[in-house]
């Protein structure tokens, strides 16, 4: 029981997934507009889930054999054998996407369900297939996949764009790349392996770190700017707090490039993402309580 529920949690990317589902919940939470029912929010966060697991699985069976190459991907299950290729998988994904998508449109409204769909596919196709093994500018449109998840969570409360959370699908637009940047200097010889164009592998480190702390520096600035339209303290001092540490291990670094502070730096972004997200949600819930 325990192999299978670590196979599905690999398969369908959860961790990415939980992620990506906890941006949706923030986009919720920075939207002014209803408050949304309780079976609303579980129903949106679920079809988050289920769509980017969808698109995950996907990309495992997609790259099966750029997986056998990389230590960090090698026990993947298309990649180990332990599931078998086959078209019914893709079946599978999709009919798993579709379900997604209604669920979303019965929980949260068909403008919700659009940006769910537009953030698997942009993982799913525009990453997976068109972009990650051409194109050093995979990560950076593959960025947009988080991006999607803010709008459908604002989607799901007012249709209508409004500021704080186009800025905060603005921050996890510059958030993807840096994050990935810093695992693949960590992993390089993995990509290397496996001839993946990520930043880190094919341009000198001082090019890559100064992309990385480019992307660090400005999307801690931004990830300010909804102070200003009333996001509230609680939102403005984890976002501070987080977006700090980031651009301070970005400059470590960008010093001293080595595979040690490669994995620093992606455990920072990690800490920041989980910061603005937790600001945006204590900040509505000090809105709602006040």
């Amino acid at each position: 029981m325990r192999a299978v529920a670590s196979m599905t949690i690999s398969l369908l990317k959860l961790r990415i997934g939980v992620a990506i589902a906890a941006s949706a919940l923030a986009g919720v939470a920075a939207t002014s507009g209803p408050h949304l029912a309780w079976w609303q929010i579980a129903g949106l966060t679920l079809a988050v889930l289920g769509a980017s697991g969808a698109a995950g699985a996907f990309n495992h069976y997609y790259e099966r054999d750029l997986d056998k190459l990389m230590r960090r991907t090698c026990t993947r299950p298309f990649a180990s054998g332990a599931l078998k290729a086959s078209p019914w998988w893709l079946a599978a994904f999709l009919a798993l996407l579709v379900a997604s998508l209604a669920l979303a449109v019965l929980t949260a409204g068909h403008a919700a369900a659009g940006y769910v769909f537009l953030g698997a596919f942009t993982y799913g196709i525009v990453y997976t297939v068109w972009l990650k093994r051409r194109s050093t500018w995979n990560i950076v449109v593959g960025g947009l996949a988080g991006s999607f998840a803010v709008m459908a969570g604002a989607a799901a409360v007012d249709p209508s764009p409004q500021v704080i959370p186009t800025v905060l699908a603005v921050v996890l637009f510059l958030w993807t790349p840096p994050h990935f940047w810093s695992l693949a200097a960590a992993k390089g010889d993995d990509y290397a392996r496996a001839n993946i164009p990520m930043l880190p592998v094919v341009v000198p480190a001082y090019a890559w770190t100064l992309a990385v702390l480019f992307h660090a520096v400005a999307l801690a600035a931004i990830s300010l700017v909804p102070v200003w339209f009333g996001a509230g303290m609680l939102y403005g001092i984890c976002a501070a707090i987080g977006g700090g540490w980031f651009v301070w291990k970005s400059i470590v670094l960008h010093r001293d490039p080595s595979k040690k502070n490669a994995m620093g730096n992606f455990f920072a972004s990690l800490l920041q993402l989980a910061l603005l997200v937790a600001g945006a949600l204590l900040s509505s819930a000090a809105g709602l309580l006040s």
